[in-house]
């Protein structure tokens, strides 16, 4: 039977909490599985609390480029100590809306830079963070070999997703594609075995989802606007998400 991805999603934000156990039971009974991404020392602690309650859940830990103070030692000695456990490095990256000066940027690209290294050392995919810093990002990649590249809620455009692409990274897209007819035009303009699809909650999303914080559940009405983007059925979808979720997680 084929399985469920969300490619991103922050199941140790406090948002969750209270509703943990019916998240984990669910995913367990419809095979849903989630890259649960971190922020920082303290939610990458909480992830791999969480993961440990379920196969379903594949925690990623990092450090977030809003947290780019964050103790990037610790950081390094709580990934390599729990190489075996996780499923890949994220949420990282670089973001200049979080920087007040040239320092703060700098701090992000050694944090973002150490940790790609320490995924290549360990063939782990990453989860990357890439808002108004996509040209930097993508100038980056060609020095790392990492598992498997991920930008996350992909927001480029045309020209930068035809880089994205012949770099070999991933992209995903979220529920705004559900209404969002430049979503959809970038979605059918990436790949079709690049593309993963993700909930980032747990932000919230207008529209058809009345802002109510994003849920694993949100997956199947993405991939059903994923299929009617790319003229495809619902279950040529699912396989073809699939494929790429195991790729992407060498797996």
């Amino acid at each position: 039977m084929a399985w469920l991805l969300d490619a991103h999603i922050h199941l140790s934000d406090p948002e969750y909490a209270s509703n943990m156990d019916v998240i984990v039971n669910s995913m367990d009974r419809l095979g849903l599985r989630a890259c649960a991404v971190s922020m920082d020392n303290e939610s990458s602690k909480n992830t791999l609390a969480i993961a440990a309650r379920s196969d379903h859940v594949l925690p990623f830990i990092g450090i977030h480029p809003e947290k780019a103070a964050d103790d990037l030692d610790m950081m390094v000695d709580l990934i390599r100590n729990n190489a075996a456990a996780i499923s890949g490095i994220g949420e990282i990256g670089l973001d200049k809306t979080y920087c007040s000066d040239e320092a703060q940027f700098k701090r992000q690209h050694l944090v973002f830079s150490t940790l790609l290294e320490v995924a290549e050392k360990l063939h782990k995919p990453v989860s990357v963070h890439s808002r108004k810093t996509l040209d930097e990002v993508l100038d980056m990649i060609p020095s790392y070999k990492t598992g498997g590249f991920l930008l996350h809620w992909f927001d480029g455009s045309k020209k930068q997703l035809a880089r994205a692409m012949d770099l070999g990274c991933f992209v995903s897209y979220g529920p705004v594609m559900v209404y969002s007819q430049d979503k959809q035009v970038m979605a059918s303009a990436s790949n079709r075995d690049k593309i993963l699809v993700e909930t980032d909650g747990p932000v919230k999303f207008s529209h058809c989802f009345g802002m109510k914080a994003a849920q694993i559940s949100f997956i199947p009405s993405v991939m059903f606007a994923l299929s009617k983007t790319l003229g495809q059925s619902y279950d040529e979808t699912e396989a073809m998400l699939e494929g790429n979720a195991k790729r992407y997680l060498r797996i």
